[in-house]
Parts: structure tokens; sequence; C-alpha cells
């Protein structure tokens, strides 16, 4: 059989992006670059400057959670690939590439690969940036290949690192990983391609989903329209629907939130006490939608965590967990919210807006990189592959070295 990496790597070649393709990079790389935007005065930042570009970029797009997510392979698609295509100077064909191989090998891998504990933006990210940059610096199929099989021991990560600094400095790891492979394919570096196949067994993937069909990105991407972990998206939502306008929240005596198993598996902080760890928090997203109606940015600081109401209130929040379920949006999540007179509220979501079966309108959108990048706004809405780049070199600190 074709090694993984040759299968992927020759599809990779043929790409010829559709209209709908290259809808999907330009909004990829506006709302990746939103986010980065937003992040830019977050402390992360002063720890960047003894990083590549590519990296330091990548931790930046990451740390606030709030870029784009591919459901089939659980995977922070875009918070890769725009960066690794950035980092040598490449368009929205070369992130195509990467994305599709991301999303391709993502779906190999399966929820099963996730719900073990792993990071699939990184498993799953640092071939994929291999492959994103070998397509970006013009290499053919065999060294895209080479470079997947290059980037292969840096394809981990776990998800104990979700609330600390290491959730988005591992996904930098391994986009500096996959443009450091790229570049020593292209300067004539060998290695087996079927480093990628045993890879995949070790890690319990199976070949055997890979496809070729459909468009670049099979399955599309999920935009997150709350700033927080893709698993609170729904009961957000959901809180939401239940229009709690001019609710007062110290009423509030009770709230429960019922949803399958496996829509809680990132949530692992049930009492965060910092803001990135009440990013994987349900009780926190549920106490910070009744306090501040709908959560942004400053919702998630560790000062907005400490609120001794957001406590009170994450106290109240009991989770009803279905046993099963095969992804974040597995069935549907129900709330329940009981007041101090006894009365209740209910609301149940199948579907979070910004879900790929729910794209964010334009509206949306801009109203996101609004949000996200305040005076920089209009700047990004019009931007472009080949002056992004030097919007983020504006936001990082420098220097950073390059692979």
């Amino acid at each position: 059989m074709t090694p993984v990496a040759e299968r992927l790597a020759g599809w990779a070649a043929g790409l010829e992006p559709s209209a709908d393709d290259l809808a999907l990079a330009q909004r990829s790389l506006v709302d990746t670059l939103a986010v980065a935007g937003a992040a830019r005065r977050h402390r992360i930042r002063d720890v960047l400057g003894g990083l590549s570009e590519g990296e330091a970029w990548a931790a930046l797009a990451h740390v606030l959670d709030f870029d784009d997510l591919h459901m089939q392979s659980t995977a922070h698609v875009s918070a890769v690939c725009v960066p690794a295509v950035l980092a040598v100077g490449g368009d929205a064909r070369a992130y195509l590439a990467g994305a599709g191989v991301m999303a391709r090998l993502g779906g190999a891998l399966g929820w099963p690969h996730y719900a073990a504990g792993w990071h699939a933006t990184c498993t799953a990210g640092a071939p994929a940036a291999a492959a994103a940059a070998a397509t970006a610096l013009g290499l053919g199929p065999g060294e895209v290949a080479t470079a997947m099989a290059l980037a292969v021991p840096a394809a981990g990560g776990v998800q104990r690192a979700f609330g600390t600094a290491a959730k988005a400095l591992q996904v930098g790891f391994a986009v500096h990983a996959g443009v450091r492979a790229a570049r020593l394919a292209g300067a004539g570096a060998s290695a087996d391609p079927r480093a990628l196949d045993q890879w995949l067994a070790l890690v319990d993937g199976d070949p055997e989903r890979l496809t070729a069909a459909g468009p670049a990105v099979p399955g599309g991407l999920a935009v997150k329209l709350f700033p927080c972990c893709y698993a609170l998206q729904r009961p957000i939502a959901a809180m939401l629907a239940a229009e709690l306008g001019g609710l007062d929240a110290a009423a509030v005596a009770r709230v429960v939130v019922r949803t399958p198993a496996s829509a809680l598996a990132p949530l692992i902080h049930s009492t965060p006490t910092t803001g990135l760890e009440a990013k994987f928090s349900l009780q926190y997203a549920i106490a910070a939608t009744l306090l501040d109606g709908r959560p942004g940015i400053d919702s998630f600081t560790d000062e907005a965590v400490a609120r001794p109401a957001a406590q009170a209130l994450s106290a109240r929040v009991e989770v009803d967990a279905r046993p099963g379920g095969d992804g974040l949006l597995a069935g549907e999540v129900a709330i329940e919210i009981t007041l101090a007179d006894g009365s209740t509220s209910h609301a149940a979501l199948d579907l979070p807006p910004g879900a790929p079966a729910r794209p964010p309108s334009e509206a949306e959108l801009a109203a996101k990189v609004a949000d996200c990048a305040g005076e920089h706004g209009d700047e990004i809405l019009a931007v472009g592959w080949d002056d992004a780049a030097a919007l983020l070199r504006e936001w990082v600190p420098g220097p950073q070295r390059t692979p």
C-alpha cells in the first residue's frame, strides 16, 4: 500500500482549489489574524521572543482559544496552517494543502485519539504544518512526503496542558517543527515516508479512513463566537437562548447542564483559578454567561474568574453527563435554571452558532473581528496573504529566530 505521507503529498500537489475552498481560506486568514490581534496584549507575548516566527504566531493565535476548529478531528487547523504558511511566504493554496492534510490526518486519528487525551491540534498539526510549508516553498510531492516524515518526532501534545500557556506553546512547537522539516526536505534531507504510517499505528489511527474526496477541508471549519474551548460554545449559546435578559444572577439557585459525556472531554477545570483554566470550565462558563450576558475576552481574565459572584454561581452549576457520545457536538445540551423562588427556565441546543452547519454570517464575523482587533479591525478584514505576515510582526516581540 502507498505510504500515507505519499498519498497525502500527492493529494496536496494536485490540489486545485474551488471558489468555496478559497473563500474558506480567506475567512480562516481573517479569523486567525483577528484572534492573534486580540492576544497581542496577553502576557504570553513576554515569552515569545526566543521562538521562531511561525512558532510565536501560532502561540499568539491559539492562546485565547478563540480560533477555528475542524470537528471531525477536534483540531484547531488554522492556528497551525496559517502561521506555517505565512512563515515561508505562502498563499491560500498552500494553506488549503496543509489544512486538507491536517483534516484528513486528523480524521484518520478520529475521536478515540482525542478521547484518549491527545491534543490533536499538535499530533495532526506537526505533519500538516510540514505539508503546508513544503507546498508554500514549492517542493514536489516526494519532498512534501519527506517533510511530513521529518515532522513525526514532534507529533505529540496532551490535553493536560489545557488551561496553561503550554497549550498554546505546544501548538507553536508543532508549527516550528513542520516549517523546519519542510526546509530540511527542501535542502535534501532524507526520511522514510512510512514513518507516518508507523506513527499512526502507534497512536491507534486508521489509515483506511483517509480519502482524497471532497472539498479541500472536508467537513469545513467551525468558527468560535465565544473566546473559550469549543466544548463551551454550545452550553453558552444554550444559556443565551434561555433569554436571560434582566435576570438577577444572584437569584439563581441552581443550574443543571445535561449533555453527553463526550461533549465534556476537554473541560478539565471544574473550579478554575485563572482565566486560562476558565476557558476549560463548564461551571465558570455558565456563571460568566449569567453575569456578563454574552461572554467576551474580558470574561476570561484572572480578575473575572476571581469575582466572588462568579465563584458563588460556579458552585451552583451541576452537570448531568449521559454516558457515551462521539464528539464535542454529540446529542444536544439541555439547560435548566432554577431561581430562588422556585421558578425555572429551560433551553436546549444541538448546534451552536459558528458550527459548519451554522456558519457565521458576514456580520457575525465582522463583529468578532472588531471585538478582537479594535483599531486593526478594518485592516484585518481587508488583509491578503501577501501582507498578513507584516501585520503579525507588529504584534509579536522580536527578534524571532528562523528554523
